[in-house]
């Protein structure tokens, strides 16, 4: 499976880059995105991170059945640095298929 792309933030030296307060602050997650993750109980960034975005959209498809796919592409475009639609473009069928695994 390709590695997706990510984007590399300058950080002033001397500054520890710091998560995003909240799943909003992310690129690709508006609130209706944060509000699935935390019913889903997925309540910060560093818990994101470790589940990864299929993990994740799999806790969240589990409790909230209306997620579409387009929120697993915001995840891991949040994750990545991507945006959403380049990931759903580039990584859709490694997504889709890490996904297949994760719910058997």
């Amino acid at each position: 499976m390709p590695k997706p792309k990510v984007l590399k933030v300058d950080v002033p030296a001397g500054a520890a880059a710091q998560p995003p307060a909240s799943f909003e602050a992310l690129a690709n997650l508006g609130p209706r995105s944060s509000q699935f993750l935390l019913t889903a109980g997925i309540t910060s960034f560093e818990q994101l991170q470790r589940l990864g975005a299929v993990k994740a959209y799999a806790w969240v498809k589990r409790v909230e059945p209306k997620a579409s796919l387009n929120l697993l592409w915001a995840l891991e475009g949040a994750l990545s640095g991507m945006h959403w639609r380049d990931v759903a473009r580039e990584h859709r069928t490694s997504l889709l298929l890490a996904l297949e695994c994760c719910q058997e």
